[in-house]
């Protein structure tokens, strides 16, 4: 896992990298707000994609709502960099629709635009 720190508009986020699997449930999210937010002292986050379990991105487990509910509860603003194309559930790409139409929660394509949307 790397982890560096990113200013834009005075906010600091923390962007992470992990060729590893972070991600696959509730506790381990968790475990990961925790540890980055206290190296870093942020309170925005991304992280990318290939570090979440598939189960996350399959919405009938839940495991996105719950996941996500623990960065919602703790004040985190989180995004997700990654490529959400190759997904085919119209349920999945509405979800991501509405989480970024908000402004805690983002799943975006570059590092370039998860520090916008953090930053904003």
């Amino acid at each position: 896992m790397h982890v560096s720190t990113e200013t834009l508009n005075q906010q600091v986020c923390a962007i992470v990298t992990s060729e590893k699997l972070i991600i696959h449930d509730t506790q381990s999210a968790l475990d990961f707000i925790l540890s980055v937010s206290h190296q870093t002292d942020c309170s925005r986050i991304a992280l990318n994609k290939e570090a979440f379990s598939e189960d996350f991105f399959s919405l009938r487990t839940g495991l996105a709502g719950e996941i996500l509910q623990k960065f919602s509860n703790y004040q985190i603003k989180f995004a997700i960099i990654g490529d959400f194309s190759g997904y085919t559930s119209k349920a999945l790409h509405d979800f991501i629709y509405e989480c970024n139409n908000g402004q805690q929660i983002f799943f975006v394509s570059t590092k370039e635009q998860a520090i916008q949307k953090l930053c904003a």
